[in-house]
């Protein structure tokens, strides 16, 4: 299929994460993480699976390293699991932690590639939960604290750094519904771990920054918010979802303010802290999946809002719909928005998740992962030509992983990893991404 094109300069990545991929739980003198006890307790996981070896990154980095460097991208994002490095979340680094990762990031600079560290993505050590989790402020500093450890021990290798992956996540489906770990049913009551995690965010870029730190930005999940009918329930119901899933995030990062609708459920003194929150980024990551369909809530809803299903599109294997037209129209609107605000983006996480398995002939034949690829990116120079300053594009995820609450059903790699032998083998979207990076 014929791709857009884009500048030389355009940066070309993959994204993945710790949890998801790494494995090696109890090796290395990592402590458990909330992930850990939350997939230990029985029915929060599909078929009680579990990411005590995952995807085995831990044991076989350099071949996924290799296969980064027969890709051809210029960039990897990755995370640092916050367990490895301090165990309890607080005091000295664990030295078999930041060996791991001095190795790790040793291979991805001698392949060329430039390593984009995120510092979290919702690995909190299971011994800060304990103490109160995001819903304390303290969480925040101490997650400063984590900031400069890496930042004085990574920042000679690590050229761009995030600080937090998806927050909303976190607070959403973490503390919010309890779909993901730690598991909390707190609904609205959940948005001061939106504060704090915000706060975590301006207080590690401030250390990052003190540590010689360079190329500092975001990865915070976006979705165009698509109204049901066009009257004034659901206009309503949709500023409150855009508030809560899109601005709760960006406003503050990028405009020092939350929304109205959000600010009975902040603590009281929040106002306080938006000049730290406000920190000047280098680039704002934008990961994009999915639009999100709503309506006015219905009787006896305690939130503001109903989520409804967007019909109409081809689904993903993981339930979501394929909207291509949805990213343009998240990136026009956003630059809209924020205009004056607003660095560089980049595409920090986009892909798809299909049930990918070997053929007769041993290959994986993914085409309507091509074709997300494909559309999507058109999306993008679209936006860009548009006006938009997009400066580079991940995709999710370099390998099939642990995909959470969902184990490890969806698909959501270029590169296909049977489970059972942790054999890798790349996929048909792997050849076409490395056309299309490569310019071949």
């Amino acid at each position: 299929m014929n791709h857009p094109t884009f500048p030389p300069e355009f940066q070309w990545g993959v994204s993945t994460s710790a949890f998801q991929i790494e494995g090696a739980t109890a090796e290395g003198g990592r402590g458990p993480s909330i992930w850990d006890t939350f997939t230990a307790t029985g029915g929060k996981i599909a078929r009680d699976e579990d990411a005590k070896v995952a995807a085995d990154h831990y044991h076989r980095y350099p071949e996924d390293i290799a296969l980064m460097a027969d890709l051809g991208v210029g960039a990897y994002r990755m995370s640092f699991a916050w367990p490895r490095i301090q165990p309890d979340g607080t005091g000295k680094p664990n030295a078999e932690g930041l060996a791991f990762y001095d190795k790790l990031l040793d291979e991805v600079c001698a392949a060329g590639i430039s390593p984009v560290g995120t510092l979290y993505h919702w690995d909190t050590p299971q011994a800060l939960e304990d103490a109160g989790g995001w819903l304390s402020r303290d969480t925040a500093d101490r997650f400063a604290d984590y900031a400069a450890i890496l930042a004085g021990h990574f920042a000679d290798r690590v050229r761009q750094w995030i600080p937090l992956n998806e927050p909303m996540v976190m607070s959403i489906y973490g503390y919010g519904i309890g779909e993901y770990a730690p598991g909390q049913l707190l609904l609205l009551d959940a948005l001061p771990t939106a504060h704090h995690q915000n706060l975590a965010h301006g207080l590690a870029v401030q250390a990052l920054r003190a540590a010689g730190a360079t190329g500092i930005g975001c990865a915070n999940n976006h979705s165009p918010i698509w109204p049901a009918h066009d009257t004034p329930g659901d206009q309503a119901a949709a500023a409150w979802l855009d508030a809560l899933l899109n601005r709760t995030f960006a406003d503050p990062m990028l405009l020092g303010s939350y929304p109205e609708q959000v600010h009975p459920h902040l603590p009281e003194n929040f106002a306080d802290d938006l000049a730290t929150i406000a920190q000047p980024l280098d680039f704002y990551g934008v990961n994009y999946y999915e639009p999100q369909g709503v309506t006015a809530p219905g009787e006896g809803n305690p939130l503001p809002f109903q989520l409804r299903a967007i019909e109409g599109y081809p689904m993903t294997s993981n339930d979501s719909p394929i909207v291509p037209e949805g990213l343009r129209e998240l990136l026009v609107s956003f630059h809209a928005r924020y205009r004056e605000h607003l660095p560089p983006i980049q595409i920090t996480e986009n892909g798809c998740s299909f049930a990918d398995e070997p053929g007769p002939d041993a290959a994986v034949h993914d085409p309507e992962r091509i074709d997300f690829l494909a559309n999507h990116l058109r999306a993008v120079r679209e936006a860009m030509d548009a006006g938009v300053d997009v400066r580079g594009y991940f995709v999710w995820s370099l390998l099939d992983n642990f995909e959470w609450s969902k184990g490890y059903a969806p698909r959501f790699g270029l590169v296909h990893v049977d489970y059972e032998t942790q054999r890798r083998t790349p996929k048909d979207s792997f050849a076409w991404y490395r056309k299309l990076v490569r310019h071949e």
